[in-house]
């Protein structure tokens, strides 16, 4: 299988150069050259091997369609390592629930984060230990984080050989629970930088720094964030576990709605569907900070500064630039590297948005590949948090809830998956806005508030941040 980047870079590339190096050299994304088809005779035997062997083995089956350049043995007990009961705290790893009717939740957040970025970050971080230690080599890995991408890569990286981390956050714009699974870890490969800014500016430093090529080469950057295709890979995996739980014949569609604010989470679900996988609608749920909605409403995709990226109640939402998008665009416009290079490259970095409502693919959007979306507001996520507490009995997070939201004005015929991405302690003081008490929390997290923090603020700065990490490299 060989990768290609969505700018239309000659370069083809393996998995395992693609796993350590993050954007393309021109800036783009990498996607396989083409989709794997899973016809019906392979995905009857998904469907056997989910039900007789477990998550990771079908984990492998998926994974295996996408990585020829680590030998199946190995990538098996690096599937079987990642996904078990101990860390993931159920045997099914994604159990789907009935919260009523055809509407589903699909659990994605029982990792040790408590968030579904889990789920991608534990086998990543096996991935890279993996890789490096075959190679002999270390990697510097810069992320940005909106609330769980961070704890999430920092939890999976933490004491793993050859792999420091250097996590960007908006400061003050996350929960305190999220702020303080960060920040109080100790470990010495873990670095915490809070930058004075939105998420935007934290995800435009990552690209700067990955677009330096000399500053990258020199001290081996690579990312986690959802813009590697690794981490999206591995979120493939669980559309055909919810799939398979929720239906007993390969005949049978589903729909996922999917909280959305990088697009990255939702982009799996596009894959899979592009796969084969009989996925009717994917369904985009924004917060107020509605971008992609705007889009599949309307053509029109207009990104927004930091003053009019506001600070809501779902906050790992609260982004206005979304990385993975560029992906399904490459899609939308036929894989032409050239037109979505001059969409975003030339469109969204200096225009700030292009305009496809006039363009005839817009159209495929939803009639090709399925998508259609909605938005929530506070007023909404209140709502829906209580409607499901107090009348059918299930605690959900505000993200789930944006979700949940938006789901019900899509419902259909087919079951409605909604993913959920976190548990509602991380999000408590919405939480008991809305039903005047504190969710459960799980008690390894007792008192994390009050640990000591590490980490250290810096202005939304480029020079300033790769200073720092040159400091602790050299």
């Amino acid at each position: 299988m060989l990768y290609l980047s969505t700018r239309g870079h000659a370069d083809r590339k393996r998995f395992c150069d693609i796993l350590l190096e993050g954007l393309a050299p021109d800036g783009g994304l990498y996607l396989p050259v083409e989709y794997p088809q899973i016809d019906d005779a392979k995905l009857t035997q998904l469907r056997t091997t989910l039900a007789t062997q477990g998550y990771a083995a079908l984990a492998f089956e998926i994974l295996s369609l996408y990585i020829d350049d680590i030998p199946a043995d190995d990538l098996r007990a690096l599937c079987a390592k990642t996904y078990t009961q101990e860390v993931f705290g159920t045997e099914a790893i994604v159990p789907v629930r009935t919260l009523e009717g055809n509407l589903r939740i699909e659990a994605l957040s029982n990792g040790p984060t408590l968030a579904f970025k889990d789920m991608a970050m534990q086998l990543l971080g096996n991935l890279f230990e993996y890789e490096l230690t075959r190679r002999g080599e270390t990697l510097n890995i810069l992320g940005a984080t909106s609330g769980d991408t961070g704890s999430a890569a920092e939890y999976a990286m933490r004491g793993k050989q050859g792999v420091r981390v250097f996590m960007t956050s908006p400061h003050g714009r996350m929960s305190p629970f999220q702020q303080a699974q960060m920040f109080s870890l100790q470990d010495a490969n873990i670095h915490n930088i809070a930058i004075e800014g939105v998420f935007d500016d934290c995800q435009d430093i990552v690209k700067a720094v990955s677009n330096d090529h000399a500053f990258k080469a020199k001290y081996k950057i690579g990312t986690v964030n959802s813009i590697n295709w690794a981490r999206l890979l591995a979120q493939v995996v669980y559309y055909f576990a919810g799939y398979l739980q929720a239906t007993s014949r390969n005949e049978e569609k589903v729909s996922f709605t999917v909280p959305s604010g990088n697009f990255g989470n939702i982009c799996a679900g596009h894959v899979a569907r592009q796969m084969g996988l009989p996925i009717a609608q994917l369904v985009v749920a924004t917060n107020e900070n509605d971008v992609l909605d705007e889009f599949f409403r309307t053509g029109v995709y207009q990104v927004r500064g930091a003053v009019n990226t506001y600070e809501t109640s779902s906050p790992s939402m609260d982004i206005s630039k979304a990385s993975n998008f560029e992906r399904f665009v490459f899609d939308l416009v036929g894989r032409d590297g050239a037109r979505t290079q001059a969409l975003f490259a030339e469109g969204v970095a200096k225009q700030g948005q292009f305009d496809l409502s006039q363009d005839a693919c817009f159209q495929d959007a939803a009639l090709k590949y399925g998508f259609v979306s909605g938005k929530s507001t506070h007023a909404d996520r209140l709502a829906t948090i209580k409607d499901c507490y107090q009348r059918l009995g299930q605690m959900i997070d505000t993200h789930t809830a944006d979700g949940v939201k938006v789901a019900r004005e899509h419902l259909r015929h087919e079951p409605m998956l909604v993913l959920e991405t976190a548990l509602p302690i991380k999000f408590a003081a919405t939480i008991e806005e809305a039903l005047g008490r504190q969710p459960e929390r799980p008690a390894k997290f007792d008192g994390i508030e009050d640990l000591p923090k590490r980490v250290v603020v810096m202005p939304a700065d480029v020079e300033k941040v790769k200073a720092y990490i040159q400091q602790h490299c050299d």
